[in-house]
C-alpha cells in the first residue's frame, strides 16, 4: 500500500513523486517511491527514493538513495529530502532505516552526520549486489531510529 505524498515539502524544497514500484521477492526488492528532488520553484535538483522495509539488500543499499545534481550541490538538499522521507516512513510504522554509501563519497557521508545517523559499520558488498556492478566494493552503514 503506498501513501499519498503531496506533503512531502518544506520551505525550500518538495518531493514529487515519479512513480511506484511493487515488491519483487525474486530479486530481494522491496516496495519503493521513486522521487524528483525539486525546489519550491520547480526546478528539478535531484532524485531519491525511499525503499519500505528491511531485508539483505537494504541492509547493503540502504533505504533511502539519493543524488543531487553537482550544480546545485552544497545546499543540503539530500539531508533535506532524507528528513522529508523520514515522515513517509513513520507512516509505513518503519521504526529505523538504514542508509549507506560508498566508503570513499565524502558528501553522502557528511548527509548521514547530519542527520544523525548511528554508524553501524564497513561492509563489504557482495559480488552478487547490483552495486558491486557499479564499482561499489565496500559501503559505510547508517541506521535511523525514527
Amino acid at each position: 500500500m503506498f501513501y499519498e505524498t503531496n506533503e512531502l515539502k518544506d520551505k525550500e524544497i518538495f518531493l514529487k513523486l515519479n512513480r511506484t514500484s511493487n515488491e519483487k521477492p525474486e530479486k530481494g526488492y522491496l516496495p519503493a517511491y521513486y522521487f524528483d528532488i525539486c525546489l519550491a520553484g520547480g526546478v528539478k535538483v535531484g532524485d531519491c527514493d525511499l525503499r519500505i522495509g528491511h531485508n539483505e539488500k537494504t541492509y547493503i543499499g540502504g533505504n533511502i538513495g539519493y543524488n543531487v545534481d553537482e550544480e546545485y550541490r552544497g545546499n543540503r538538499y539530500a539531508a533535506k529530502a532524507c528528513r522529508l522521507l523520514f515522515n513517509l516512513a513513520k507512516k509505513h510504522n518503519l521504526k529505523y532505516l538504514i542508509i549507506t554509501c560508498d566508503t570513499d563519497n565524502i558528501a553522502s557521508n557528511r548527509t548521514c552526520e547530519i542527520l544523525g545517523g548511528e554508524f553501524l559499520e564497513i561492509a563489504d558488498v557482495p559480488e552478487t549486489n547490483e552495486m558491486y556492478d557499479d564499482g561499489i566494493r565496500r559501503v559505510n552503514i547508517y541506521k535511523f531510529d525514527l
